[in-house]
């Protein structure tokens, strides 16, 4: 059943870090510090820096995987 249920969630199969490399690759840091409001974003920002905040900070990681969806789905 878990299968199933996952075949519909559109990030199946997508990690974090590709999630976080596609949007910086599409809006780059500066925009995406304006659409999603968090100060690894905005402060000097860096892959690991922002994975590893995105990673412990379920409220933020939920921000970038909908802003994910709403740009490339």
């Amino acid at each position: 059943m878990a299968e199933k249920e996952q075949a519909n969630n559109p990030l199946h199969g997508k990690t974090l870090e590709f999630i976080l490399k596609q949007l910086v690759w599409h809006y780059g840091w500066e925009e995406l510090g304006q659409l999603v409001r968090i100060a690894c974003f905005n402060n000097n920002p860096t892959m690991n820096s922002s994975l590893k905040f995105l990673r412990k900070t379920d409220w933020a990681r939920k921000k970038v995987e909908r802003l994910y969806l709403n740009t490339f789905h």
